[in-house]
C-alpha cells in the first residue's frame, strides 16, 4: 500500500508552480533546479547531498537525451552539407508539385510522417521526413513551428499512440493488463484513437490557418546558383538520388529485421553521418573534406546542445517522477513520485464506470508528464486489469484508453523536452512547439474522455 508523504506533496506543488510559470510564457529552468534540490533535501535530509543531487540529476538527464542530441547533430550536419552542394533543392523538387500551399503541406507532411512512423518509429521518422520535406513545406507557406507541430502530432501522436504495425506499445500494455494478445487491445483502441486523432488534427489545422504571426523562414539561395552547381558537376544529382534512396533502404532494413527504438535511430543517424561525409567529398575533394566534415560536425553539435541545454535541466526534475530514473538520481529506496501519486489515487477512490475513467485519465496524464509515454504503459495496463477484477468493465478498452492518453501526452506532443527532435529538425524552440500543441491535444483528450464515457 502506497501512502503519500512530504516528498509527494512538495513535488505536486513544484509542478503546479512550473505549470503556472509556463502559462505566463516564462522560462522554468530556475524553479526546476531549485525543485530538484528541494526534493533531494526532503529525501536525504542532508543539504550537502541535496546539492550533489542537483548535479547528478542533470548528468542522468543528459545521458537520457544524448542519443537524440547526437541524432540531431548528425542530421543538422548532413543538412548543411546537402545545402552547400545544392542537393537539397534537387531532392525536394518533386515534392513541390504536391506541397503547393500551407494547407496541402500540412496534410502531405502529416500523412507521410504517420506512414513512416508506423514502420520505423517517430524519432528516426522525424529525421527522414523532416530533413527532406520540411524545407518544401516552409517554402510553400507553412511556418517552421507549425511544421514541427505536424511532425509531433502525426508521428508521436497518431502513429505512436496506436503503434499498429510494430505493436510495441500495445504489447507492453496488453502484457501488464494480463491479456493474451495485443490484438484485442488494438481493436479496443480504434474508437479512442480515431476520435483523438481527428479532433487534434482538425483543431491544429484551424489554429494553423488562423495564425498570422508565425515566422516563416525561406532559403534565399537562388535557382540560378543551384543550376550553376549542377552544370559544373553531376555530384549534386548523385547525392540527390542517393540520399532518399539510402533512407528508403533504412526503412526496408528496419522493417525486415524488426529494428525498434535505439536500433532504428542508430541506423538513421549513422546514415545521415555517411551522407554528410560523401556530400562533403563530392562538394570539394578528399583532402579538403577533412576540414569540411569537422566544420559540419562542430556546427551540428553546437546546434544540438543549444536546443537541449534547457531541456536537460527541465527533464532532470521530471525524471524524479519516473521509477527508473528516480532511484538513479536520489539513491536506493527512491520510487517514481508521479507513479506513487497515480497508484495512491487509484486505490483510494470508490470504483464505478465514471471513477475508472476519471482515475485512468488522471493517472495517464500524470505518467505522461514525466515525458516518456512508454514508461507509463505498465501502470496503465495494471490499473486496467485491477479495475476489471473489481467491477464489470471492458478491460481491453480501459487499457487502450489509458494507452492513448499516456502516449499522446508523454510521447512527444505537449511536453517541451519530448518534442525536441521535431523542434531541432525545424530549427524552432521546443517551448513554442509544445504551446502550439497544447490546445489541440487538450481538446482531443476531452473528446476521447467523452467517447470513453459513451462506449465503456
Amino acid at each position: 500500500m502506497i501512502n503519500l508523504n512530504t516528498i509527494h506533496y512538495a513535488y505536486i506543488i513544484i509542478i503546479l508552480i512550473i505549470i503556472v510559470i509556463i502559462t505566463l510564457k516564462k522560462d522554468v529552468i530556475l524553479p526546476c533546479i531549485l525543485g530538484i534540490g528541494i526534493i533531494g533535501y526532503i529525501f536525504t535530509g542532508d543539504v550537502l547531498k541535496a546539492i550533489q543531487i542537483i548535479y547528478k540529476a542533470v548528468v542522468i538527464s543528459g545521458k537520457e537525451f544524448i542519443e537524440v542530441v547526437v541524432l540531431i547533430a548528425f542530421v543538422n550536419a548532413m543538412s548543411s552539407a546537402l545545402t552547400d552542394i545544392g542537393a537539397d533543392e534537387l531532392i525536394i523538387k518533386p515534392m513541390k508539385k504536391l506541397m503547393i500551399n500551407k494547407t496541402m503541406s500540412f496534410f502531405v507532411l502529416g500523412i507521410t510522417m504517420t506512414l513512416v512512423s508506423l514502420f520505423i518509429w517517430p524519432t528516426p521518422a522525424v529525421v527522414f521526413v523532416g530533413a527532406l520535406m520540411v524545407p518544401v513545406a516552409v517554402k510553400s507557406g507553412l511556418s517552421p513551428v507549425w511544421a514541427a507541430v505536424v511532425l509531433c502530432i502525426f508521428g508521436n501522436g497518431v502513429a505512436l499512440s496506436s503503434d499498429f504495425v510494430l505493436q510495441v506499445a500495445p504489447s507492453i500494455t496488453a502484457k501488464t493488463a494480463n491479456l493474451e494478445s495485443p490484438l484485442g487491445l488494438i481493436k479496443g483502441c480504434l474508437p479512442f484513437w480515431g476520435v483523438m486523432s481527428i479532433v487534434t488534427i482538425t483543431t491544429a489545422f484551424i489554429l494553423m490557418r488562423k495564425d498570422k504571426f508565425a515566422e516563416i523562414i525561406v532559403n534565399d539561395r537562388t535557382t540560378e546558383t543551384i543550376g550553376l552547381k549542377q552544370m559544373k558537376s553531376m555530384g549534386p544529382k548523385f547525392i540527390a538520388v542517393a540520399t532518399p534512396l539510402a533512407f528508403i533502404i533504412d526503412i526496408i532494413l528496419i522493417t525486415r529485421y524488426g529494428l525498434v527504438g535505439k536500433e532504428s535511430t542508430a541506423l538513421i543517424g549513422g546514415t545521415a553521418a555517411i551522407i554528410m561525409i560523401i556530400s562533403s567529398i563530392v562538394h570539394t575533394d578528399i583532402k579538403t573534406s577533412l576540414g569540411e566534415v569537422t566544420k559540419y560536425i562542430k556546427s551540428g553539435f553546437a546546434f544540438g546542445i543549444s536546443i537541449f541545454a534547457p531541456i536537460i535541466i527541465i527533464g532532470a526534475f521530471f525524471f524524479l517522477g519516473s521509477e527508473n530514473t528516480a532511484s538513479a538520481i536520489l539513491g536506493n529506496g527512491a520510487s517514481g513520485i508521479l507513479s506513487d501519486i497515480g497508484i495512491y489515487a487509484a486505490s483510494r477512490i470508490p470504483l464505478s464506470k465514471y471513477s475508472v475513467i476519471g482515475i485512468q485519465t488522471a493517472v495517464s496524464t500524470l505518467l505522461g508528464l514525466s515525458g516518456s509515454g512508454f514508461a507509463g504503459l505498465p501502470i496503465v495496463g495494471t490499473l486496467a486489469h485491477t479495475f476489471s477484477t473489481a467491477i464489470v468493465i471492458d478491460k481491453e478498452k480501459v487499457a487502450a484508453f489509458g494507452q492513448i492518453i499516456t502516449i499522446w501526452i508523454g510521447g512527444g506532443t505537449i511536453i517541451p523536452w519530448s518534442v525536441v527532435a521535431a523542434a531541432g529538425i525545424c530549427k524552432v524552440e521546443p517551448y513554442d512547439v509544445a504551446r502550439k500543441n497544447f490546445i489541440p491535444v487538450t481538446l482531443g483528450i476531452v473528446a476521447t474522455v467523452i467517447m470513453a464515457i459513451i462506449i465503456l
